[in-house]
């Protein structure tokens, strides 16, 4: 076995063989940077100080090979070929040791003509801690695993909330919108991710999502909400069409009623009756907000905005410890 230890912390932990370095900080509870676990959204990238790893296949959208012939490393593919020091952005928070667990089935609603959101009870007995903002993965009979980030904050008594959206030739979200009954028995194993509300900050909070990356971000905020923070906050959601805002009536409730709570909805396609903003949500960003410097961004959505996002927003001065993202890939994820 190798030994990995990070060098801000000094935190060490053994990686067996046939793991990569993030599987391994998983097993241990090491809390490090990740999202997709297949080397296609980047978030785990972090420098290798001494030693050497071999990587899996990753796409160069998350690492180029600059940056590798410059020392970096995608943990979620990295193997260990032996002892490592790595220098990686560790989240605040200890990280909990994903569980395998039952889970029911309590509720089916459509929120779109192909978003549904899907409710989950885990058994009484159990009670599972996560953060706002991490994701569960379903554990399918054939092996193969689904992940969708959790949409409810964790003092919810409704369970785990998720939104689906239904993906074209897509096995399991066809099973779950055409076959899938209340009351049906999943496995799942959870939690996953570190896109979650760093909490030693006060600055100000630019929420970014597309379509179906709004369920984490409705974590977030619902759990900032319940909590009284104060820090203002402001939510761009962006889709194609008025139906991909599938929860626009809640999210004007919040700015009716919460003071520090800002919504801008902004459609991507032309729309005759649309009277709000037009075109991409990192670009409308840019346009009301062109100093960045002393906010915080939480991005989530498709991978190509998140990486669009990312360059926007640091041009505008956005410090890179600032941004936060979770790039949704579908069956990317691990």
């Amino acid at each position: 076995m190798a030994k990995v230890t990070i060098q801000s912390s000094g935190y060490a932990f053994e990686v067996k063989p046939r793991q990569t370095v993030l599987e391994a900080a998983i097993e241990s509870g090491i809390n490090l940077p990740y999202g997709c676990r297949t080397g296609a959204c980047g978030s785990c990238k972090g420098k290798v100080i001494s030693g050497k790893v071999m990587h899996d296949d990753y796409q160069g959208t998350a690492m180029t090979d600059e940056e590798l012939a410059g020392g970096n490393a995608l943990f979620c593919c990295a193997r260990p070929l032996e002892d490592l020091m790595i220098d990686v952005r560790e989240p605040a928070g200890t990280g909990v040791k994903p569980r395998i667990l039952p889970a029911r089935v309590s509720k089916k609603e459509m929120l779109a003509p192909d978003v549904i959101s899907l409710h989950l009870q885990l058994p009484s007995s159990e009670h599972l801690q996560f953060l706002p903002g991490q994701y569960i993965e379903f554990i399918l009979k054939n092996g193969k695993r689904c992940a969708f980030s959790i949409a409810n904050a964790p003092y919810s008594d409704c369970g785990l909330e998720l939104h689906l959206r239904l993906v074209k030739g897509g096995e399991f979200t066809e099973y779950v919108f055409n076959e899938l009954q209340e009351k049906a028995i999943m496995r799942i194993e959870a939690p996953f991710g570190s896109f979650h509300l760093r909490g030693e900050s006060n600055k100000p909070i630019i929420f970014a999502a597309t379509g179906t990356g709004f369920a984490p971000i409705k974590g977030i905020i619902e759990d900032m909400l319940y909590n009284d923070v104060q820090r203002p906050m402001t939510l761009y959601w962006g889709g194609r069409k008025p139906e991909d805002l599938y929860m626009d009536d809640l999210c004007k409730r919040w700015a009716e009623h919460v003071p520090t709570f800002t919504y801008v909805p902004v459609l991507s396609k032309l729309d005759a009756d649309w009277g709000g903003r037009t075109g991409y949500v990192q670009q409308a960003i840019a346009a009301d907000m062109p100093d960045l410097s002393g906010y915080e961004a939480y991005v989530c959505g498709l991978p190509n905005m998140v990486d669009d996002a990312q360059k926007v927003f640091a041009a505008h001065g956005l410090p890179q410890e600032a941004f936060f993202s979770d790039a949704f890939t579908f069956a990317a994820r691990k």
